[in-house]
Formats: C-alpha cells, sequence, structure tokens
C-alpha cells in the first residue's frame, strides 16, 4: 500500500513542477574562469515576494542540495564567488557565479520556499575549457556568428600544399587548402592566410561561426606521412538565451537587438520547431503567422533594432523564438539571430475579458480594455491594428480627450468600470468598422489586449432618431425605445463630446409600442432640454447599464436653428397659400349679409334702392315714408315670427358648432379666424351671393338706437342688427365651414321672410 502511495506521489510531482509558475533558463553555457548570471521569474503577489528563494545543485538519487537562498545561507563551494538577490519590484532573483570551473557544470534548480515543494525551475549549467593548451591541443573559443582565427605553426620551411582538416570519428574530411579548395559547408567563410615561405604558421580563418563549426581540426604542411601536423579545439559559445515571462492572456515584448553592423534589410521573429526549423511569426515584409493574427506587431527601430508585441497570451505560445534578419525575412543559417524564451504563467492576474465582440449595422459595441490597477491614472488609448508591414497602430480615441475626427460622436473611452479595466463604446457600426483593436496604456506593455470587431447580420435593439431638430428657446423632448431585454438595466442620456459623455437627466415615458413581444417591459425614456440654446447643438447618446457595466448604445444629432420671427412664425403656420384672400371675401360676404339683408330676395338679386348708379333716389325715398307710416301695423306682426325663427336657428347653430368643435383643422390664436373653404362661396351662390357683390356698401350703425339712411329712428332694427352681427363673430372665431354655410343659410332664409312680411303683412 505504502509502495502505492509513493508511485502516486512520483506520477503527481512531475505533473505539478511542469505547471510550476517558476521560470528561468533551460541552458545557460559559460567558459572556465568567466562569470555567470541567471535570473530566475516568480508570478506577482505578496507572499511570492516574501518567500524564501533557493538555488540548488541535483543530486544522483533526485535530492536537490541547497547552494544559496534569500535568507543568506551561502554552501562552502559558494563561499567568495557566489551570491542570490531578490529583485521584488520586477519579480524576479538572480544568481551570480565567479571564476567557473569545469566541475560547476551540472543540472540545477531555482525556486520558492523548499526544495521539495516543487515550485522551481531546472536549469543546465555547461562550463566549456578556456583558451590555451591543455594535453599539447590548443583550444580556441568562438561565439556564434562571431570570427576565429586558429594559427597552424610548423617546424621547418616548407612550400608543400597546406591544409586544414575536421575530425569526424576516426577520418579527418578536408575543410581547406592552400590549392584553393574549399568545402561546401565553409564556402564564402574560411580561407587559408600565409604571411610567406620563410614563416613557419600560417592562419585558418572561420568567419559567421556556427554551432556545427564546434570540434577538433588537423593542420597539415606536406603529403603524406612525412607531412607535419598539429591539433586545435574549437568551441563555439551558445549566445545567451533573452527570457521573457509572460501573464495568460497578457502580452510580451521582444526587443531585437542585432548589432549595428547588420545590413538594413528585412527583419522577423520567428519560433523555433523540431530543433532547425523555425516558423515566421511576423516580419516587415508583411507576413504574419495566422496563430498571431490581429495580436502581434513589429515595430522597426535604428541600428538593427525592432520590438514585436505578441498580446492575448495563450499556454500554446510558451516556446523558443530567433530574432533574426535577411531579405527574404525568413531565417537563414550564418546571419545574425537572436535566441528568446517565452514562458506562460498559467496563474495569471488578468482579468478575463471578451476577446471577440458581435455588432450590427447601425447598432454599437461596448470593449471592456484591461490596466494594471497599480496605474489607474496612466492614460489610456484604444487603437486599431492595420494589416501592414510598418508595424502601425492608429490611435482613435484616448482617455485625455483626443477623439479621430472620422470617429466624433461615435466614440468614447469611458474609465468604468475601474480596478483594472476601462470601458470603450463605439456606436453607428458599419461593415468598414470589423477588424483588430488594441487596448493600450503609456505604463505596463503587459497589460496590452487585443479585441476582434465582428460585423453580424441583426438589427439595433434600441431605437431612437438619427437626426433631430430643434429651435433656440422652445422646449425639446428626446424619446429613446428599449427592449424589453433591457428591462432590469439602467437607462441614460448623455450628451457626447471628445472627454466623454456625461449623463443627463431623464424620464420613464411608460411601456414602449415599438415592440410588439415584449408587452409592458419595453419603455421609453425621454430627455427634456428647457429652453433650448445654441449649446446644446451635438451628439446625444441614449444607452444601458448593468451595474457598472456600459452595454447598447444609439446616438442622435441634434441641430438647433435660429427662431424666426413670431409674424413669420404666423405666416407659415397658421396659413395657407391663398388664405388671407378667402378671408377677406368671407368678411365681405358676412358685412353685406348684415348691413342690408333686403340684398338677398327669394333666389334672384335686386338692386339696392340706395345704389347712387340707380338713379331713383327720389323713389326709394317715397317708398320709406310709405313703409314707415306702415310699420306700426306690422310691427308686432313681424317681431313674433321673426324671434321664433331666430331661437330655432341659434339652436340649430349650437348643435352643429358642438358637433365639429374637436375637429377644427387650424386656428390662429392671434386672429381667431376659421379657415373657409371656396367651396362654401360657391354653394352662396343659390342665394344671390355673387350677383350682389358689386352693389354699393351700405352703412352700418352699430350703437343701439342709431339711426338708418333715413335719419329715421330703428331702435328695434339696431338691436335685431347687433344680435346677428354677434352671432357670426362666435361661428368665426371656432367652428368649421359647415357651421358658417349653415348660419349663412339662416340669414338668407330670415331676411326673405322678413321682406314677405313687410312687402305684405295681412298675409303673414
Amino acid at each position: 500500500m505504502g509502495l502505492l502511495f509513493l508511485a502516486c506521489l512520483l506520477a503527481v510531482f512531475p505533473v505539478i513542477s511542469m505547471k510550476s509558475p517558476i521560470f528561468g533558463p533551460q541552458e545557460v553555457s559559460s567558459v572556465e574562469g568567466r562569470s555567470v548570471s541567471i535570473t530566475c521569474y516568480y508570478p506577482d503577489s505578496s507572499v511570492n515576494r516574501h518567500t524564501r528563494k533557493y538555488w540548488c545543485r541535483q543530486g544522483a538519487q533526485g535530492r536537490c542540495i541547497t547552494l544559496l537562498s534569500s535568507e543568506g545561507y551561502i554552501s562552502r563551494d559558494y563561499e567568495g564567488r557566489a551570491n542570490l538577490i531578490n529583485f521584488p519590484e520586477n519579480n524576479t532573483f538572480v544568481v551570480n557565479i565567479d571564476h567557473l570551473t569545469p566541475g560547476d557544470s551540472g543540472r540545477y534548480k531555482c525556486g520558492l520556499g523548499i526544495s521539495s515543494r516543487g515550485l522551481s525551475f531546472d536549469v543546465n549549467l555547461e562550463v566549456l575549457r578556456g583558451p590555451g593548451f591543455q594535453n599539447d591541443v590548443e583550444v580556441y573559443v568562438a561565439d556564434l556568428h562571431g570570427t576565429v582565427t586558429i594559427n597552424c605553426s610548423f617546424k621547418r620551411v616548407n612550400s608543400e600544399r597546406k591544409s586544414v582538416c575536421k575530425m569526424r570519428g576516426q577520418a579527418c574530411l578536408t575543410v581547406i587548402d592552400s590549392n584553393g579548395y574549399v568545402s561546401s559547408n565553409y564556402a564564402d567563410r574560411a580561407e587559408i592566410k600565409i604571411a610567406g615561405t620563410s614563416q613557419l604558421m600560417f592562419s585558418f580563418i572561420i568567419k559567421q561561426v556556427q554551432l556545427d563549426d564546434a570540434g577538433t581540426y588537423v593542420c597539415q604542411v606536406g603529403n603524406g606521412p612525412s607531412a607535419e601536423k598539429s591539433k586545435a579545439d574549437l568551441q563555439v559559445l551558445k549566445p545567451k538565451t533573452e527570457l521573457l515571462y509572460g501573464d495568460l492572456r497578457g502580452s510580451v515584448t521582444f526587443d531585437c537587438a542585432l548589432g549595428s553592423k547588420v545590413k538594413d534589410t528585412a527583419r522577423f521573429l520567428c519560433r523555433k520547431r523540431n530543433g532547425k526549423d523555425c516558423d515566421v511569426v511576423i516580419n516587415t515584409l508583411g507576413q504574419k503567422a495566422q496563430a498571431f493574427e490581429g495580436r502581434t506587431l513589429l515595430i522597426p527601430k535604428e541600428k538593427g533594432s525592432f520590438s514585436v508585441h505578441i498580446t492575448n497570451l495563450k499556454k500554446e505560445d510558451a516556446g523558443n523564438y530567433l530574432c533574426g534578419t535577411h531579405s527574404d525575412g525568413q531565417l537563414h543559417e550564418g546571419y545574425p539571430t537572436q535566441p528568446w524564451q517565452l514562458f506562460v504563467n498559467e496563474e495569471t492576474v488578468m482579468p478575463q475579458i471578451p476577446s471577440v465582440v458581435k455588432g450590427v449595422v447601425g447598432g454599437s459595441v461596448a470593449v471592456l480594455c484591461p490596466y494594471n490597477p497599480k496605474e489607474a491614472d496612466r492614460l489610456k488609448y484604444w487603437c486599431r491594428w492595420e494589416d501592414t508591414q510598418n508595424g502601425r497602430c492608429q490611435p482613435l480615441v484616448e482617455s485625455a480627450g483626443l477623439v479621430e475626427e472620422q470617429y466624433n460622436g461615435r466614440l468614447t473611452l469611458h474609465r468604468e468600470p475601474g480596478n483594472g479595466t476601462y470601458t470603450v463604446i463605439l456606436n453607428q457600426l458599419t461593415p468598414e468598422d470589423a477588424g483588430f483593436y488594441w487596448c493600450l496604456t503609456n505604463g505596463d506593455n503587459r497589460w496590452m489586449y487585443t479585441v476582434e470587431l465582428k460585423i453580424v447580420e441583426g438589427e439595433p435593439g434600441l431605437k431612437a432618431p438619427k437626426n433631430a431638430v430643434a429651435q433656440v428657446g422652445e422646449t425639446f423632448k428626446l424619446s429613446c425605445h428599449f427592449p424589453c431585454k433591457y428591462y432590469s438595466f439602467q437607462k441614460y442620456w448623455c450628451k457626447w463630446s471628445k472627454k466623454g459623455c456625461k449623463t443627463l437627466p431623464s424620464q420613464d415615458e411608460g411601456p414602449s409600442q415599438a415592440f410588439v413581444n415584449c408587452d409592458q417591459k419595453s419603455q421609453i425614456i425621454s430627455m427634456t432640454l428647457n429652453p433650448l440654446s445654441e449649446a446644446d447643438e451635438g451628439w446625444y447618446w441614449c444607452g444601458v447599464k448593468d451595474g457598472p457595466r456600459y452595454g447598447e448604445t444609439v446616438a442622435v444629432y441634434l441641430s438647433v436653428e435660429e427662431r424666426v420671427k413670431e409674424s413669420q412664425d404666423i405666416s407659415q403656420v397658421d396659413s395657407a397659400p391663398g388664405e388671407e384672400v378667402v378671408e377677406s371675401s368671407v368678411r365681405e360676404v358676412e358685412s353685406k349679409v348684415i348691413q342690408n339683408p333686403r340684398l338677398f330676395v327669394d333666389d334672384k338679386t335686386v338692386k339696392d334702392v340706395g345704389d347712387p348708379a340707380d338713379g331713383s333716389r327720389g323713389s326709394a325715398d317715397a317708398s320709406s315714408s310709405a313703409g314707415q307710416s306702415g310699420s306700426s301695423t306690422v310691427l308686432v306682426s313681424t317681431l313674433v315670427p321673426l324671434g321664433l325663427v331666430l331661437a330655432a336657428g341659434a339652436v340649430a347653430v349650437a348643435v352643429l358648432r358642438a358637433r365639429h368643435r374637436k375637429n377644427v383643422d387650424r386656428v390662429s390664436i392671434r386672429s381667431y379666424r376659421t379657415d373657409i373653404s371656396m367651396s362654401d362661396f360657391e354653394n352662396s351662390k343659390d342665394f344671390g351671393a355673387n350677383d350682389n357683390m358689386g352693389a354699393s356698401p351700405v352703412t352700418q350703425e352699430t350703437a343701439l338706437g342709431g339711426k338708418d339712411e333715413c335719419g329715421t329712428a330703428t331702435e328695434g332694427t339696431a338691436t335685431e342688427n347687433i344680435a346677428e352681427t354677434e352671432e357670426p363673430k362666435k361661428a368665426k372665431r371656432s367652428s368649421k365651414e359647415e357651421a358658417d354655410m349653415a348660419y349663412t343659410a339662416f340669414l338668407l332664409q330670415t331676411n326673405n321672410m322678413a321682406a314677405k312680411v313687410q312687402e305684405d303683412p295681412e298675409k303673414v
């Protein structure tokens, strides 16, 4: 049972070690007598910053003997030549070892806590022999891609063939000779220099040293058994691997430095595969790996330097990379490279934020962006990643108030929800908005983040007019319709500016009829501006929030116009073309009916007796005298039926006015006039109105007890005329066309009856 438990532990611990968040160099090489510095990374946390750090050497039985610790312990072998320094601000600690010896070669661990816990990383240290003679063999040490000169000496002057070969097992394969032969593996890289025939030495030079060049070389003068030979051992130092530590979903930056002597050719970053192959991640020729689409950016710099950013790190991104240069943007042997090792920490502090957002044409998206909570006051940006070879990410908006001109009214940056995330809102979406966008700050580059925006089919959820027009000084209300899915969300109106979108007071208008399947859960939220001013012109947004997180928005542009003059308002609003002419005709008809009822008798036109064009003024006077003598006789018989007719007409007019009161088309508040169509006057022809439009006007007395044209007192008649005049004024102020037609017919009928009574009172 105990053996089974131990086997389980042995099976589990390697897994724990593989997932350990501690990270360091896998291989370190140096030369005897030199020094080495080994950096180990640990996750950013208060516990990790203060816990014990150690450096131990692995033994044959799996034990790890501590050599250094952050608590001050130093083993006897390291006394005076090694130390361990913790850098909590960088989440790293460094092991420094001086005066290396071949005995320092071996396998080590750097870790946190105790050596048996598993929070560690394996490091292989190789110490190469230093330059000089060892067992009659001269040792040379060369840097990768560097140049080395091997001196071949001999004892006597000899003009015979000189050559250099390389040991491969028991054989020695010729590399170069003085007759001009050069092996294909050394073409354009190797040469022999002979100072003169009297010299007892020649030089073998290798340029652009490669790892395969390491080994034992044999210098030879002459041929056959009598040839002089000497040996040289070449060791090639592997370049120091740069370490890169990143958090899952975070970002890293490869700061590549190939040297100032590097030609100005295409730069690239590739990922090593199968030991030798290196797949291009990105280069300055525009090539990008599909797995890194939208989340990598190459920025050229001066003197052979460039930077490569990779965002939204994944577990599979961990591995070995090379920075390099070549005209075709790919790795070639013999050209400068810089090795990198990337580690992705799965115990990340990065928030889980969607890397893909979807929106519809005309709609909006709210994008969450991360930032280091310790750098809340840092400037925040949002830029668009472009698929170009110049490493461009065009800034669109920033927290300081910058907004790209073409995005005015469409884009804003909110500091909410805070505590490590901010929000970018883009609305009025178009198909051209699809693509990759980057969240940035001017602080910690590890918090850069990429979001892909996809435009899909659908309709915006919020409904509001795209544009609105209002006048200065008036009260203006703008409404926004919210569907039922946002019933529990906070709704708001805000005014957009380059510095943000300032929230405005709003009112709940109750259920909306714009959504047919939401019952009472859809809402209308309105915003009122009172009084409106020119400063109110601009973009307004209505939107929703779920706590501190922003959701969908819709934008409305409000145009504010100067208020037109009051007289122009009345003419434009209350008067239709030709209305003033119609109103003048109406007033003229009503005046003639009231002033002289005898103008309309039966259906025929009768000339007014007072018309000067008639030439019979004396006849009119005679008729007037005769009428006066008989007026007292027929006064009672005239007034009684006339009163009954007037009462019946008043009731009819009141009913018609009440029926059509709600259907008044347009009423001028200042003039209290009613629109009357020309059809009314066409109907009036039946009563003789048209034939008398040219009759001479009759003087109208408005004072009670005034005199008529002949000087006779007409108190009763004046009273009747006043009553008849007041009634049309009331109808004129508030009735419709039909009420006016009925009233006109009533007046004509009354005039006819009065004329008949006066002509023949005995028939009444």
